[in-house]
């Protein structure tokens, strides 16, 4: 009895082992992905998908797209789809691309849309708006009229792919750059911005015969003005700034001569004052000039009597002179 319950452990652990192996066989050989590729008529060796495991490729991103074209009357070497892979691309928007440039009798091989997709561009939706035109809507863009008022627009472009320029080519933003420098020259060269409101397609049709799609990845179809709005008086905003400036400087200006004024009469007062003790100074020496005068005879006792007499005097006709004013003055004005 315990050799046969041995047996069975034995035999268990065999089915163990053989399942194990089983799945790891299936997990690192697609046999379900080789059956499938089989019957859709996808012709490939097992060999071919282990390999593909050692190159580090996922197999179903290669056969699936490669049995989605098969499907669609594509002929297709495996190895070009490897390449692709390896190189980095998306071969199932490749494939899809391909089989809807077939359908839409576009004539783009595989290696035209391998560079595109490699090229970063998403290059299914590259033949789709080959096939129906996008329309991008740009924003607000404000431009300014000889007459100062700004006008602001807002236009939808309508694009078609252009196959042979999408490597290389420049993108949307682009386009709506150019068109935004179409419209503001268009405005600005216009006289009066009621000119631009009567008449939304004299911009639509500056703008086209600039041939703004020049090498982009488009082919510029039409340039709809979706909307019109008149904005600020730029014109009068700039001469009240331009008003305000000139007020600041001239303010500026007569301040500094002001200045300068104030400076100058405070510079002459300074020298009045200087003047002032000079002559006061110059006055504290004549009595003792005088003194001097009378101890060394220069100057007689009568002599200074009648000095005396005169500067009396003089102070006398002053002081009558002084009063004197306010009361003409009063007697003028009656």
């Amino acid at each position: 009895m315990t050799q046969g319950y041995e047996n069975f452990i034995g035999i268990g652990i065999v089915a163990v082992l053989i399942v194990i192996v089983v799945s790891v066989f299936l997990r690192f050989v697609p046999i379900g992905l080789w059956i499938t590729a089989y019957f859709s008529g996808v012709k490939i060796n097992i060999g071919t998908l282990i390999g593909m495991r050692f190159r580090r490729v996922k197999p179903h991103d290669i056969i699936e797209p490669l049995i989605k074209a098969t499907k669609a009357g594509l002929t297709l070497n495996i190895d070009e789809l490897e390449a692709h892979y390896l190189a980095g691309g998306n071969v199932d928007d490749v494939i899809d691309a391909l089989i809807a440039s077939q359908r839409a009798d576009i004539d783009l091989g595989f290696e035209k849309a391998a560079a595109i997709d490699l090229a970063g561009r998403n290059v299914f939706e590259a033949v789709q708006v080959s096939v129906t035109p996008k329309v991008i809507v740009t924003p607000d863009i404000c431009a300014v009229a000889k007459d100062g008022i700004e006008i602001i627009a807002k236009a939808k472009v309508t694009v078609r792919a252009n196959i042979e320029r999408l490597v290389g080519g420049a993108g949307e933003d682009t386009i709506i750059a150019r068109v935004g420098e179409g419209i503001v020259t268009t405005v600005g060269s216009s006289e009066k911005h009621a000119t631009v409101l009567e008449d939304p397609d004299s911009i639509t049709k500056t703008v086209l015969s600039k041939g703004l799609d020049s090498g982009t990845a488009f082919e510029i179809l039409s340039i709809d003005i979706a909307d019109l709005d008149v904005g600020r008086n730029i014109g009068a905003k700039l001469q009240t700034e331009q008003s305000t400036a000139d007020k600041n400087i001239a303010q500026a200006k007569a301040e500094e001569r002001r200045s300068m004024a104030i400076a100058e009469e405070q510079e002459m007062r300074a020298e009045v004052q200087k003047q002032r003790a000079k002559v006061v100074e110059a006055e504290a020496e004549v009595p003792r000039a005088m003194a001097e005068a009378l101890r060394n005879g220069n100057l007689g006792v009568m002599d200074y009597y009648k000095l005396e007499n005169l500067k009396s005097d003089t102070q006398m006709r002053e002081a009558i002179s002084s009063q004197g004013e306010p009361m003409q003055a009063d007697t003028e004005e009656e």
